[in-house]
């Protein structure tokens, strides 16, 4: 009579899988490759997650608040904009750039582009980084409130331009821009600022 299987550990399997998505994005994992990393026969697989759908988009949330949680954090705890845009791009640097770790940012990378069957998933991680860029206007927008920054700021346009220098650190990073020169960039970066904060008397 055949053993019962073995019983696995969910949430293990789902952080290899968050890993194997990370690194070959979507479309770059078959059901196959998940069976080879997560070790379980693909019965399992969809016994456990549903779909290979349903299995990224737990992935992406489990990436969500680990390491890709970094920017929510450094919004809500730092007490300055600058600060917190300041942390926000050197963390982003530190796990982009992690040894031992895939490259670059999940959501980023994850489906820029991707067949017509799976525009859904193209769909919903730009609407995942759609919400970093608000969040990040959002801090600049308290800042303007607070008088961090002058009156008339254009916290859109900078919330807009930090999410672009946000996204640009994962497309560097995945083509193995060292950290060392990624953080250069943060000086440079966040300079933009001086002239609201000059102006706001900071």
């Amino acid at each position: 009579m055949a053993g019962r299987p073995r019983e696995f550990d969910r949430d293990e399997a789902l952080a290899k899988a968050r890993d194997l998505f990370w690194a070959r994005g979507f479309e770059g994992v078959s059901m196959a490759d998940l069976v080879e990393a997560l070790g379980l026969a693909s019965a399992r697989i969809y016994a456990a997650f549903g779909s290979k759908e349903a299995l990224f988009r737990e992935a992406v949330a489990l990436y969500d608040v680990g390491e890709g949680g970094f920017a929510t954090r450094a919004l809500a705890e730092e007490a300055t904009a600058r600060a917190a845009i300041e942390r926000v791009l050197r963390e982003a640097v530190e796990t982009y750039t992690r040894r031992g770790r895939p490259t670059g940012c999940m959501v980023v990378s994850a489906a820029t582009n991707c067949a017509s069957a799976n525009e859904g998933i193209r769909a919903w991680l730009s609407e995942l980084r759609r919400r970093r860029t608000a969040s990040l206007v959002t801090r600049l927008e308290q800042a303007v409130a607070d008088g961090e920054l002058a009156p008339g700021t254009d916290a859109q346009m900078l919330g807009d331009y930090f999410a672009t220098v946000l996204h640009g650190l994962s497309v560097q990073a995945r083509d193995g821009v060292s950290k060392d020169r990624l953080l250069m960039l943060i000086n440079a970066a966040t300079s933009v600022l001086g002239q609201a904060e000059h102006s706001a008397g900071t």
